[in-house]
């Protein structure tokens, strides 16, 4: 399991990016602990997943002529 600070660092993004985007549901494989002031935790192999069809999907499509 990642922390938030470890997930920021894998994705290169500010740790507040990152509460946003687990906020906005972006981010797969979070689980939440706590009821008073929530913890964060990422499962490390979905995330891994998740950047590697991420990446996929940004790659542009070859044209065809």
């Amino acid at each position: 399991m990642l922390t938030v600070n470890e997930l920021a660092t894998l994705l290169r993004l500010d740790r507040k990016t990152v509460y946003g985007e687990i906020a906005a549901g972006r981010i797969p494989g979070i689980r939440r602990f706590g009821a008073r002031r929530p913890v964060y935790r990422a499962h490390r192999d979905t995330v891994l997943t998740w950047l590697a069809g991420q990446y996929q999907q940004a790659r542009p499509s070859r044209r065809t002529r």
